[in-house]
């Protein structure tokens, strides 16, 4: 038996779910043009997300394995969508893509109720990620102004993960718990 060491690949799943959601919110306010936004999202939020939760099932972590893998197949799914577009191959209508986030918002409420049982930084994270998804339908099929408001909500998202991130990361190096996770939301019994 070998006693080395192995990385949690929760960290880089969790920054390139947090670094693409945070960049698409900055587009969708008219900070920042969709370039940046394609190439991280297939790259690190999509290719990135989908090796670190292939790793997280070789750990055993159901729950980060299906979240990383789906959601790094949710950003190469965008990506794909916006070429696609662009190119006038097959292109997708507000409703097409406002189809696309209503599936994902149903997947997300299953990761949600999962989030709860695990600690407050995922709840807190999923909860937003949720509630962002919910606006973004609300948003495309009739209340555009939603879209901005799921953009803020989705930021606090964006942060939330990069706060998991931070206290593998940290907690990690200095051997204690220097930033907390907090109880789960809910308990088995």
């Amino acid at each position: 038996m070998s006693n080395t060491k192995l990385g949690n690949p929760a960290v880089v799943g969790l920054a390139g779910f947090g670094l693409t959601t945070l960049l698409l919110q900055f587009h969708n306010l008219g900070l920042c043009g969709l370039g940046p936004v394609l190439a991280m999202g297939i790259i690190f939020g999509g290719v990135a997300q989908l090796i670190a939760g292939l790793m997280e099932q070789k750990t055993g972590n159901n729950f980060g394995y299906a979240a990383f893998t789906s959601y790094g197949a949710f950003w190469i799914g965008l990506g794909i969508i916006w070429i696609l577009n662009h190119f006038e191959i097959y292109p997708s209508t507000g409703t097409d893509v406002g189809v696309y986030l209503v599936v994902w918002t149903l997947i997300t409420a299953i990761f949600w109720v999962g989030s709860l049982y695990i600690h407050t930084a995922m709840a807190f994270t999923f909860t937003t990620l949720l509630l962002g998804f919910i606006l973004l339908d609300f948003g495309h099929f009739g209340n555009p102004a939603l879209n901005t408001v799921a953009a803020y909500v989705l930021i606090v998202c964006a942060l939330g993960a990069w706060y998991m991130m931070a206290a593998t990361i940290l907690n990690d190096l200095t051997g204690k718990s220097i930033l907390k996770s907090g109880k789960p939301w809910l308990k088995v019994k």
